[in-house]
């Protein structure tokens, strides 16, 4: 199996503008990210996925690899999915560039399980730990699964749950993803929302949609997306507490 990691990279963000640029600990976020990156693979497997020349800039001046890609995607997968077809692989290896601390050893995971699966779609999942902020919170991604771990649905509601709302147990997305080519290919050629991503907002939705198995891979609790000024605080102090 051949594949790349591409780290997707939208320079606008409603809650934080220039968010791949966001300064953490002295490192532009978009950096970071990389870094953590290539610590599970080579250099010269990694990809950023710009849409603004700024982004461009800096990744270049760091040695990154950067392929540009249009500001009009709808989503980081059809990012993805404009860099497959400047790139030769059979799966694409999907890292969001505002997770700056992610786990390499969660990388070596996917892409051991995408070895294993190379006609699904993969993605990340770990167990929840906290009712309040993570299964209660609708920016939390809750997710059920067939016993062999393959998708049965991705939610922002609170489920699964008993007649009386309870939390018993439940399981949460991990944003990382191994696509095969020809499922980004589907999932592009759509050139819209499907019903069910367009409620949730919720894109591998698109998948299950179009009649494609997403196989649930578990990978650690060690993830920290940044999508505020706060979040940013919050990773900068993980940053200096792991000495990254």
């Amino acid at each position: 199996m051949s594949y790349v990691v591409v780290i997707p990279a939208r320079y606008q963000s409603s809650r934080l503008p220039g968010k791949p640029l966001v300064d953490l600990c002295g490192v532009p976020m978009i950096v970071r990210t990389y870094r953590q990156c290539i610590k599970a693979c080579s250099a010269a497997q990694v990809f950023v996925a710009a849409d603004d020349d700024r982004v461009r800039t800096v990744c270049e001046e760091q040695g990154i690899q950067v392929l540009m890609t249009s500001r009009s995607c709808l989503t980081g997968t059809d990012r993805v999915a404009e860099c497959a077809r400047q790139l030769e692989a059979d799966v694409f290896i999907n890292i969001q560039g505002d997770e700056p601390v992610f786990p390499p050893e969660d990388i070596t995971a996917l892409i051991s399980e995408a070895e294993s699966h190379t006609d699904q779609v993969l993605n990340g999942v770990c167990e929840i730990e906290d009712e309040e902020e993570q299964f209660r919170n609708p920016g939390v991604p809750k997710v059920v699964m067939r016993p062999d771990g393959r998708l049965l649905y991705m939610s922002r509601a609170s489920i699964p749950t008993t007649k009386t709302q309870q939390f018993i147990k439940s399981w949460r997305q991990v944003c990382a993803y191994a696509f095969p080519r020809k499922a980004l290919e589907m999932f592009t050629r759509c050139g819209k929302k499907t019903p069910l991503e367009q409620i949730e907002d919720i894109e591998v939705l698109r998948f299950l949609e179009l009649g494609w198995d997403v196989r649930m891979v578990r990978l650690s609790n060690g993830s920290l997306a940044v999508d505020t000024p706060e979040d940013a605080e919050r990773v900068g102090q993980v940053i200096r507490q792991r000495r990254l």
